[in-house]
């Protein structure tokens, strides 16, 4: 600037600036926190353009892609699921699913029938045989069995020498069974009819002639595996050779 306050000639051929310094530095406090305001509006920016710029770009559009084949994909797989589920897989029926499922000594209970019923074990009875009492399974045990019950006052000699015949040719053992004021008859019969003394059983609770509806010689016929096959009352009106085959020729697990 020249003497009078104008801007002098530049010799280096800059545009004139009009330019006033301040004569205290605090006058210029405004424009500096100006200033810094417009680097923080500008580091503003910047931070925002490097979070949302990849949005904007190519760089987003395969991983976009790539999640919407994945949600197809899953989608797409459920739905097969689901339609399988319901048309082509069987379902149980509630009750079964509810009780049998979920209880093992149910599902036992319902394929085995109760003792003393056809197709399950004898009771658990207690019989005397020559003295000492044995347990009825344990009788039967040994191998295919017959459990003749004979009534109170029998006169029935000839229908058990049958029966021994009968059971001897199919190798079935016969057991003689009464109750404790039949034991005299029964030592009789026994030695009428054939039998060994040592397979006259004494039923001391009277347990299998109410169990299976005693009427006259009853014949209990048992398999080697201790099941109950068959049960024929009335001897000799009923034929025993085809049950006597059939206990016979099952033998007993491991055996």
């Amino acid at each position: 600037m020249n003497a009078g306050g104008d801007p002098d000639r530049d010799d280096f051929g800059l545009p004139p600036i009009d330019i006033e310094i301040p004569d205290d530095a605090r006058e210029l406090d405004r424009e500096v926190q100006a200033y810094q305001r417009e680097l923080r509006a500008q580091r503003r920016r910047q931070r925002a353009s490097r979070l949302y710029g990849p949005m904007t770009k190519d760089g987003m559009a395969l991983p976009l892609l790539a999640g919407c084949l994945m949600l197809a994909l899953l989608t797409s797989t459920l739905l097969i699921m689901f339609a399988a589920d319901q048309t082509g897989m069987p379902q149980l029926p509630p009750r079964a699913t509810a009780t049998g499922l979920h209880n093992p000594a149910k599902r036992a209970s319902a394929a085995e029938p109760a003792a003393g019923k056809i197709g399950g074990p004898l009771p658990a009875a207690a019989v005397v045989i020559g003295g000492k009492s044995v347990q009825l399974r344990e009788v039967t045990a040994a191998m295919p069995s017959v459990l003749a019950l004979v009534p109170p006052d029998c006169k029935c000699a000839s229908t058990l020498r049958q029966l021994n015949a009968q059971a001897a040719q199919a190798h079935v053992l016969v057991y003689l069974v009464g109750t404790p004021a039949d034991v005299g008859q029964l030592a009789s019969l026994a030695a009428e009819s054939g039998q060994t003394g040592t397979r006259v059983a004494n039923d001391t609770g009277n347990i299998l002639g109410p169990m299976y509806g005693q009427k006259g010689v009853t014949a209990i016929l048992v398999r080697a595996d201790g099941t109950v096959a068959s049960v024929i009352r009335e001897l000799p009106q009923h034929q025993l050779k085809a049950g006597l085959q059939e206990i016979a020729t099952i033998k007993p697990a491991g055996r």
